[in-house]
């Protein structure tokens, strides 16, 4: 089943509390999440935009080339 697929069932099925634990157990790790810290300047929010907007565009980029 996929994620997709387990996430409606799980919303037509809300008791269903072994789907919840499957769904939940899919999930991306946050070690593989990027971490921004509060930014200490306007020079370090700037920046932290810059590179969270080109992460954002690469992202894109990379959605484009896989679907066509």
């Amino acid at each position: 089943m996929t994620n997709q697929e387990l996430k409606a069932y799980a919303l037509a099925h809300r008791e269903d509390l072994e789907a919840l634990d499957v769904l939940y157990s899919r999930r991306t790790p946050d070690s593989e999440a990027i971490w921004f810290h509060p930014p200490k300047s306007i020079e370090e929010e700037r920046s932290q935009f810059e590179l969270f907007k080109h992460m954002i565009e690469e992202r894109a980029g990379n959605n484009h080339q896989n679907h066509p």
